[in-house]
């Protein structure tokens, strides 16, 4: 790259525009991300040269940053989406993403009690069938311990084509 040396900071001079590559390389996300996130509309470019180059400046840089960090988090990007259009519209946004993270652990909840009790069921399996005997190399069965479990945990089959 031609031009001035530039220091790597989290920060752009104000008033100053990078190109695509140079906030991707700041920002520590590929050119690809920038695009993908610009045509949800999570970021826009300051400006496009005559040639079409995209150049940004610091709001761009604090949204990317903002992302990454709310991605950190499990946030997805619609949610962000979201948030960032309560700023869009004037609002403080961190109301939205107290709103947003009363969800995730209400959903995390739910996902450790399911997880906590299929940990239990695998444990019972485990312990019931520590003595059982190998399938014989031949048997009809792939494995007699899984298919045993289908009389417990009832899975609808279609019935096989016949030929």
């Amino acid at each position: 790259m031609g031009g001035t040396a530039r220091s790597r900071t989290n920060e752009v001079a104000p008033g100053k525009a990078l190109k695509i590559g140079e906030v991707a390389e700041q920002v520590g996300v590929a050119v690809g991300t920038i695009r993908y996130y610009e045509s949800l509309g999570l970021i826009e470019p300051d400006y496009r040269s005559e040639s079409g180059y995209r150049y940004y400046g610091l709001e761009a840089v604090r949204k990317l940053q903002f992302i990454k960090k709310a991605q950190c988090l499990e946030f997805s990007l619609y949610e962000i989406q979201q948030v960032l259009g309560v700023r869009q519209q004037g609002n403080p946004a961190c109301s939205k993403v107290r709103e947003l993270l009363d969800g995730k652990i209400a959903y995390l909840e739910e996902q450790i009690a399911r997880l906590q009790s299929l940990k239990g069921e695998l444990t019972a399996y485990q312990q019931r069938w520590q003595g059982e005997p190998e399938d014989a190399p031949g048997a009809e069965a792939l494995c007699s311990l899984i298919e045993g479990v289908a009389s417990a945990h009832p899975v609808k089959l279609k019935p096989l084509l016949q030929h």
